[in-house]
């Protein structure tokens, strides 16, 4: 595992516009690949199942406009949280799969 000053100093650099532009350029090929397997990761842990369903129809059906943006920007910053969480865990699984991969290649 990385300690947390490990993880400060990746993150550090990954926060150079740079840096990250050049990773966006290698993936760009692969993102709809990505996509999948972020959609499929989330269908599997049943984010869209129909708890998350429920919560769609209470949010585009709420009486008052101002509870209804309140319950769908909610719903979106969820979705969104859950999205990160598993292309984390999407992201390092690649690179582990990548790097025992080319091991004695």
């Amino acid at each position: 595992m990385f300690t947390d000053e490990q993880v400060d100093a990746a993150v550090r650099a990954l926060s150079d516009p740079e840096r990250f532009q050049g990773a966006e350029r290698r993936f760009a090929e692969l993102i709809p690949q990505l996509q999948r397997i972020l959609a499929e990761a989330m269908q599997e842990g049943g984010w869209f199942g129909e708890a998350h369903e429920s919560q769609v129809r209470a949010a585009a059906t709420a009486d008052a406009a101002e509870d209804r943006a309140t319950r769908i920007r909610t719903l979106l910053a969820e979705e969104t949280r859950m999205g990160m969480l598993v292309g984390v865990a999407v992201g390092f699984e690649l690179a582990r799969e990548l790097e025992n991969g080319t091991k004695g290649d």
